[in-house]
């Protein structure tokens, strides 16, 4: 049975992560407000992207690595801007430059 990992955009624009088995019936669900507590507070909510996967868990490993993404890095792999979205993915931090000079 598929799994699906999802991202859905709320009415404040944030993003909300998460993975099903059944898309449909999670969306209407999240819809109705008793999906999850992030979403509930800020209906209405729309589907922004999709990713299907041979099997839930396979997506919700999928989930778990989105989930601490910030909200810039998101959006870009909504918007499918792969360019973008491996330069968010750069380490930035000083200490990790410092070993590699």
């Amino acid at each position: 049975m598929p799994g699906y990992m999802y991202i859905l955009r709320c009415s404040d624009h944030s993003y909300y992560v998460g993975s099903t088995k059944n898309l449909m019936r999670r969306f209407h669900q999240h819809m109705s407000g008793i999906g999850a507590n992030h979403t509930k507070k800020r209906l209405p909510v729309t589907l922004v992207y999709v990713e299907v996967f041979e099997n839930v868990y396979l997506a919700y490993k999928r989930e778990r690595q989105i989930h601490n993404w910030g909200h810039n890095k998101k959006k870009a792999l909504i918007e499918g801007n792969y360019e973008l979205l491996h330069s968010l993915a750069e380490c930035k931090n000083d200490s990790h430059w410092k070993n590699f000079e």
